[in-house]
């Protein structure tokens, strides 16, 4: 399997045997089960007070029954603003969580190694498969995979960034994943997080991180240190990847053996 390699104008140059990686089938299952695992990593356990929500004096009638009112304990005492209300129990306000979280529950899902990589793999082919980019919305023009040269890397301004988005035909993307805005609504914030945009894999820890920052949606990683997580969010594989050359020779050797190499 051969790409020819993009400059930063998009003007085509010489043509590269890719790794065979980029061979693997494509095995869903494997990705979804991995991402979950590693999503799972980044979890934080919680839990509540044993305590939360008992710390008062109400307490039922000694019988419960036949004073004319619900047998739902109530703190002691007379002439007091808390005297006489229900407490204690699950139904009342500022009661006791029915069932709380424990922060000893296990949540951290544990993988196998080879299982991993395979999955890895198997995002890394999903890249250069054309239907399943455009079926996660990726807008572009270029053939895949997307393969440019070291000089990308190099790159420290968004301006320059801007023009090489255009120069290779995914500047239709980013313009998507800005636009299109996702509402996040959880109980405690409300927020607005930008659709998934391309993913840029290099070779090494560069300024083009920083030059990235301008846009949203946009994502950097380096060869070494790619997972499931960039390669497949929310575990649907396919994301719109833009490969540098030296990125492609810094793949994991685990990787590529279980591509076939």
């Amino acid at each position: 399997m051969q790409a020819k390699i993009l400059d930063l104008e998009g003007k085509e140059g010489d043509p590269l045997d890719l790794p065979t990686v980029f061979s693997t089938p494509i095995r869903d299952d494997v990705i979804n089960r991995v991402y979950v695992a590693l999503a799972s990593h980044k979890m934080q356990p919680q839990g509540r007070d044993p305590l939360a929500g008992e710390r008062t004096s109400a307490e039922s009638g000694h019988p419960p029954t036949g004073r004319g009112i619900s047998r739902i304990p109530r703190v002691k005492g007379e002439r007091y603003s808390k005297s006489g209300m229900a407490g204690a129990v699950a139904s009342t306000v500022h009661g006791r969580l029915p069932h709380p979280p424990r922060s000893e529950k296990v949540i951290r899902k544990e993988i196998n190694e080879k299982e991993k990589y395979l999955a890895t793999a198997s995002a890394i082919a999903a890249t250069a498969d054309h239907t399943l980019v455009q079926k996660r919305g990726h807008k572009f023009s270029s053939k895949l995979p997307i393969i440019v040269s070291n000089d990308l890397e190099n790159i420290t301004k968004a301006r320059d960034l801007k023009k090489f988005f255009a120069a290779v035909g995914v500047d239709k993307d980013i313009k998507r994943a800005a636009n299109r805005k996702k509402k996040v609504t959880s109980a405690l914030s409300k927020r607005i997080r930008p659709s998934v945009g391309p993913l840029i894999v290099v070779s090494k820890p560069s300024k083009l991180r920083e030059a990235s920052g301008s846009f949203e949606g946009l994502s950097v990683a380096t060869s070494s240190g790619l997972s499931v997580l960039d390669l497949a969010p929310g575990s649907i594989p396919g994301r719109l990847t833009i490969w540098t050359k030296d990125s492609l020779s810094g793949i994991s050797k685990n990787v590529l053996n279980v591509g076939g190499n």
